[in-house]
């Protein structure tokens, strides 16, 4: 049979399956973007490949999906992280026209040119250490103009960086300056909800349901016009309090509740009914000095999946690095090396709805691959600042080192 590219001498982490699914001393090979063959060496006898890789021995996995981050906005907030540093408070700075509003207000006054000049760095940073597909919300705009304009920059950020991206609409992140929140979210549900959707602008409908956000019965109205409008459903719920939003949107069939520190029994079974993804975010819990730590234990006893994400954003969590997450979500969540690793694969590709095409290495999957220069799995997720990221494989095209053979 003839393949496109094939892979040998090399080791798999397929996740398929339970666990990491590893395969030591192995081939893969794909054609037309798409993984064909897996198996272990000697199983490519009968493959006529294009292009022969010789892998040196690295592992492989497949590309990692940071499936949470508002990574586009305009602006910087460092200035309000020294402050809280000496002891300004969030409230003080957010009545002094700091906070989430300073980042709307540089988002909605940044021509998509700058926006998309002061995103490339932290996408890039993320392509650098495997990145291959990436969730991107909007929710810096507030009004359909903004967001729309957010969408968009996300989009074609993606394709000049060679990331799949997989746009989530957030317009419910925070309530505009000077509006009422339940106004606010009429609007939301009755004017920018269809016409994002009219667009194809996103996948999916995000809000954050807490007691300084959005209320309970806000979320339901917001999720009520995501599926009215073919949208699925997400929720930033459970982080700073129990507004039991996990077990809202798991009725819905969300696909995924995140953050959840505040998580209950009930929601942890309302999401285990459902197939919802609990979407684990160590970045935010460490930068704002959390101590209330998700429910794990239970959420594990449950079957409930666990995604691990970034959150990169520029208020609780301005982080662009997955390898780092997968160490805070062993350090911090004590999560094991198995469950880092498939956070950011398997899971990931669950929260996001792709699971039937990403996040595995298996025949029919995408073809997008991490490629690292490792001993063993667990190095991906033990070592701090270091990036042993080899090449990136996306649909079949790999960003090739000059070093590798190809005959």
């Amino acid at each position: 049979m003839h393949v496109d590219t094939l892979w040998s001498n090399v080791h798999l982490m397929t996740l398929d399956g339970e666990g990491l699914g590893v395969l030591r001393d192995a081939v893969l090979a794909a054609t037309d973007g798409r993984i064909v063959h897996v198996g272990p060496a000697g199983s490519d006898a009968d493959l006529q490949p294009t292009t022969r890789i010789d892998g040196e021995g690295r592992w492989i996995s497949p590309g990692l999906i940071d499936c949470h981050t508002h990574l586009v906005y305009a602006g910087n907030r460092a200035n309000e992280f020294e402050q809280r540093l000496q002891g300004v408070s969030y409230a003080e700075i957010a009545r002094a026209g700091g906070g989430i509003v300073s980042t709307v207000r540089a988002t909605r006054t940044a021509s998509p040119e700058q926006l998309a000049r002061e995103s490339r760095p932290r996408l890039l940073a993320m392509r650098a250490e495997g990145v291959t597909t990436i969730e991107i919300k909007s929710g810096y705009g507030l009004t359909l103009q903004d967001e729309r304009k957010q969408l968009q920059v996300a989009r074609a950020l993606g394709e000049e960086c060679r990331v799949n991206v997989v746009p989530t609409f957030l317009g419910a992140h925070a309530v505009p300056p000077g509006r009422e929140a339940q106004e606010y979210t009429d609007e939301v549900c009755e004017v920018m909800i269809p016409a994002i959707a009219a667009e194809g602008l996103a996948e999916a409908v995000d809000i954050f349901c807490e007691n300084i956000a959005f209320s309970p019965a806000q979320a339901r109205q917001v999720f009520d016009a995501a599926r009215a409008h073919g949208l699925a459903i997400k929720i930033h719920a459970e982080q700073l309090s129990n507004q039991h939003g996990a077990e809202l949107a798991a009725g819905f069939g969300a696909l995924s509740a995140d953050h959840i520190e505040h998580l209950d029994d009930a929601g942890i079974a309302a999401m285990a009914a459902a197939g919802t993804v609990a979407v684990l975010l160590p970045g935010a819990f460490y930068f704002t000095r959390d101590t209330t730590l998700p429910p794990i234990a239970a959420l594990r006893a449950a079957g409930v999946p666990l995604a691990l994400a970034t959150d990169s954003n520029p208020g609780t969590s301005p982080l662009t690095s997955p390898l780092l997450a997968m160490n805070m979500g062993a350090t911090l969540f004590r999560l094991t090396v198995d469950e880092c690793i498939a956070g950011f694969t398997r899971e990931a590709a669950r929260a996001l709805g792709h699971g039937e095409r990403i996040g595995r290495l298996a025949v029919g999957m995408d073809c997008d691959l991490a490629i690292w220069d490792i001993d063993a799995p667990a190095d991906l997720v033990y070592r701090i600042g270091f990036n042993p990221l080899h090449a990136r494989v996306v649909r079949g095209q790999p960003d090739l080192p000059a070093s590798w053979s190809n005959t």
